[in-house]
């Protein structure tokens, strides 16, 4: 067995983990790290869902003991994620390696000048709390639909969209987050254990690192620290976009 890789699954599961109970994009590093490790396109994104959805299970527990869920509302939001959630798990099996790791390679970039120039959330109230657009509804099918294909830094997507469209305090938002990811997660990851697109063996290890940096990043609060961890988060990100590329 290979103890090294699943250890370092584990590691890398850990500060994902911690990054997507914070903002998201944790995905950033694991679906790289499976498609390094030999992995081909689909069968690293099917086994990084594993990851995902146990994460989840956490943060909503996490939540739920903490008095704070809204299990309607959250659920009403959730449905709209799940046609596009659906479609896009089924092309991302459909789709070649290659042009899957292309594809990934561009998204991961994005994902790097999206760290420097987007601004940062502040966990405060908005005074026009409860005054939801009717914008939420199909930017949650878009946002499902990216989901299901794709993953990757797809917590910025649902943090924009709640925060603007539904102007909610960033608590509610990440309450909402946690549980709509869940609920998608669960078809997609059936679509891809369907067309055997999951190593459980990897994605049992991720998932446990995902977990404790779940727990760990709930319990923690990082300051003065979030350009550092930018900058090296940004630079492990290019490293990896060039290789994807064929780069480097």
């Amino acid at each position: 067995m290979d103890y090294w890789n699943l250890a370092l699954l584990f590691g890398v599961g850990s500060i994902a983990g911690f990054i997507n109970v914070n903002a998201g994009g944790g995905s950033s590093l694991t679906l790289p790290t499976l498609i390094f490790m030999g992995l081909e396109g689909a069968l690293a994104n099917g086994t990084n869902r594993v990851a995902i959805f146990i994460q989840n299970i956490f943060a909503v527990t996490s939540f739920h003991k903490n008095k704070m869920h809204q299990y309607k509302k959250s659920t009403e939001l959730a449905v709209f994620t799940l046609p596009g959630a659906i479609v896009g798990a089924i092309l991302a099996v459909r789709v070649s390696s290659a042009l899957f790791q292309r594809i990934l390679g561009v998204v991961l970039i994005f994902i790097v000048f999206s760290m420097f120039f987007t601004r940062s959330y502040k966990n405060k109230m908005s005074s026009q709390e409860g005054r939801t657009s009717w914008l939420i509804y199909p930017a949650l099918l878009g946002i499902g639909f990216y989901a299901g294909f794709l993953q990757i830094g797809v917590g910025f997507l649902f943090m924009a969209a709640l925060y603007h469209l539904m102007k909610l305090d960033l608590v509610l938002v990440n309450m909402h987050k946690v549980f709509i990811v869940l609920i998608y997660t669960l078809p997609a990851l059936l679509i891809f254990a369907y067309t055997g697109n999951i190593d459980w063996k990897y994605g049992l290890a991720l998932a446990a690192g995902n977990a404790l940096g779940g727990w760990w990043g709930a319990h923690a609060a990082v300051k003065g620290g979030e350009k550092i961890i930018r900058i090296i988060l940004a630079v492990a990100i290019t490293i990896m976009a060039f290789k994807l590329f064929g780069i480097y």
